[in-house]
């Protein structure tokens, strides 16, 4: 059952790496190849790179994490090897998800339609905005680095001051757990600025097509339109990211408990939202989608010739 497991995991793992890579490959290739030929990227556009490159440094993060459990070399790590591993975790974790969620604040404030000063006034400052918010989260950065520092510098005075091997590993399993904890603790904020977000988009739109109730154009309207493009994008990010963060959640009851197979299912489950959300992403943008859609006959023609 166990081999059943492990096979049927890295399938999955191996698939989810390779569909991860290209896609989030693709949106910055495509946007690479824009900037040369125009010298110019558009705001939603920066914000899709940075977070495609994010991505492919935590698919590859997880990636290393999956080697550790395979090859159980998770019982502890030390020294270098522990912050060649976690602070980059933490940075690129920090990163997708913060990216993201200024994504969905951009749509919301581009999108969305209230007629009340602040958001008039934040409306029109969009780019500004989101740099405040992009420098804000920094704070939040900073102290989770600060608290995993804090938790590495613990864990290396136990492993200096312990000589027992099973005492060192429970140590270093302590560790893992209070780690795990503080990032799903970070993680909740993002989540929870994407919702209301969204929340808002919602009842942004629900205001919209009553105003249309008696227009003709209805749903073929261009802003409803883009309310439900925005929407689609933005339920794709919280539903995926819902299923990271119980990534997450998983990973920590495995470690508490020392399940391997636990943790090889939770970065199975991890893996699934920075690989298939920029598909959602490249579907959702009209010049990524029509490079997408152009790809296959690219690629007759260069095999051709």
């Amino acid at each position: 059952m166990g081999s059943a497991l492990h096979s049927t995991f890295t399938v999955i793992m191996a698939a989810e790496f390779i569909f991860g890579n290209l896609s989030n490959g693709f949106i910055v290739l495509i946007n690479c190849m824009d900037y040369v030929m125009r010298r110019k990227l558009s705001l939603v556009d920066q914000i899709l790179v940075f977070l495609a490159l994010s991505r492919i440094l935590v698919i590859w993060e997880i990636l290393h994490s999956w080697f550790k459990v395979v090859m159980d070399s998770y019982s502890f790590m030390v020294g270098t090897e522990l912050r060649a591993f976690i602070f980059p975790w933490v940075f690129s974790n920090h990163f997708s998800l913060w990216l993201a969620t200024i994504l969905s604040i951009f749509y919301l404030l581009k999108i969305a339609s209230f007629s009340r000063p602040v958001f008039l006034y934040l409306k029109w400052r969009v780019k500004k905005v989101l740099v405040m918010i992009l420098l804000g989260n920094l704070v939040f950065l900073l102290l989770n680095v600060i608290q995993m520092n804090k938790y590495t510098e613990d864990w290396m005075r136990q492993y200096e001051t312990n000589t027992t091997w099973n005492v060192k590993v429970s140590a270093f399993a302590r560790f893992s757990e209070l780690a795990t904890f503080t990032m799903i603790v970070f993680s909740l904020v993002p989540f929870t600025v994407a919702l209301v977000s969204f929340l808002l988009l919602i009842y942004s739109l629900w205001i919209h097509l009553r105003r249309m109730q008696f227009n003709s154009k209805g749903h073929r309207d261009p802003s409803t339109k883009a309310h439900k493009s925005a929407l689609r994008i933005i339920v794709s990010f919280l539903l995926l990211y819902a299923t990271y963060f119980m990534s997450l959640f998983i990973s920590w009851l495995s470690q508490t408990h020392q399940n391997r197979i636990g943790l090889m299912f939770c970065l199975t489950l991890g893996l699934f939202y920075p690989s298939s959300h920029s598909l959602i992403l490249i579907l959702g943008n009209p010049k990524l989608r029509q490079a997408c859609l152009l790809l296959p006959r690219k690629l007759r023609f260069w095999l051709k010739y």
